[in-house]
């Protein structure tokens, strides 16, 4: 049958009585509020490869993701920074491969329970185990390919109000809160155990000849001793991830000043990296910065 278009318009017409009768909304109404709030990650991060070195040994990570369907899952984010080392290429490979496996294992468990709704940030323990299986896998694939290198690892993840950190080596992690700039990880080092011991000063592991010789390491052999801790982060503080470039070069201070200073998580970065060079550049330069603002989470 041929419809004509005065046929469509009493159609409209009996739709709109409708929906006047009955109370309803027919359309986007114009009162529903608009979605609002902020993403609860901003992330920054900036390398060199220094003032002396010829290529880069350094690997980063930053993969977040927010799902706005009523707060039903909690926001996370997965930040990693690995310094390679063996020399002839063997450090760019292994920190390649240490960043991909971490990142694999962690984001295909996270990313499927927050499909499916499972997610729960509640359960440290449950993310601390994730963070073990994923640094010992990752000295398993290390190992296998890069029989003659090793690599840093230090990782975050940041889920609800915790940072769940895995640590082996001596990059580090740092939590800024106010005015305060703390360590959370420990270097694997031999200066800090020398430190630990009361055989050397602060001062003297500055400028030790053996500063770079560490005591674990990523990809060098079975029976990884990995650290993994998690730590309460207020909304809106800033964690920074760096590769020894970085703290090796610029004290803690300076470093929280540099970063209470800049505008933004990005320029805060290039900064860091500019200033390490500056003062000397003696190795591969990293930093990640993540502002974390984990009551901002977008309503519906």
């Amino acid at each position: 049958m041929k419809l004509s278009l005065p046929f469509f318009r009493t159609r409209k017409e009996n739709s709109r009585q409708e929906a006047g009768e009955h109370g309803l909304q027919v359309g986007r109404a114009t009162e529903h509020p608009p979605v609002i709030g902020a993403p609860p990650f901003q992330v920054g991060h900036a390398q060199s490869v220094g003032l002396v070195r010829s290529h880069n040994e350094d690997a980063v990570v930053a993969l977040t993701a927010s799902l706005a369907a009523a707060g039903i899952a909690p926001d996370f984010g997965l930040f990693l920074v690995a310094d390679g080392m063996g020399g002839h290429q063997e450090g760019e490979r292994a920190s390649a491969i240490a960043a991909q496996s971490v990142a694999r294992v962690i984001g295909r468990h996270v990313f499927s329970d927050l499909m499916e709704d499972t997610l729960d940030a509640a359960e440290t323990d449950e993310f601390e185990r994730l963070m073990h299986i994923a640094l010992t896998n990752c000295n398993t694939n290390v190992a296998a390919a890069v029989p003659s290198g090793g690599t840093t690892v230090t990782a975050a993840l940041l889920v609800g109000g915790h940072a769940i950190v895995g640590h082996v080596g001596d990059s580090r992690a740092y939590l800024l809160e106010s005015e305060s700039i703390t360590q959370l990880t420990a270097d694997h080092s031999l200066v800090q155990r020398l430190q630990d011991l009361g055989e050397i000063t602060a001062a003297q592991a500055e400028n030790h000849p053996q500063r770079n010789v560490l005591l674990r390491a990523v990809g060098q052999g079975d029976g990884l001793q990995a650290d993994v801790t998690t730590h309460a982060v207020q909304s809106g503080a800033r964690l920074l991830l760096c590769s020894d470039g970085l703290w090796g070069s610029l004290e803690d201070e300076r470093m929280r000043e540099i970063i209470s200073k800049s505008a933004d998580v990005q320029p805060a970065c290039e900064r860091l990296v500019h200033a390490a060079n500056q003062a000397g550049g003696p190795d591969n330069v990293t930093a990640i910065l993540i502002q974390y603002d984990h009551n901002s989470n977008v309503q519906l």
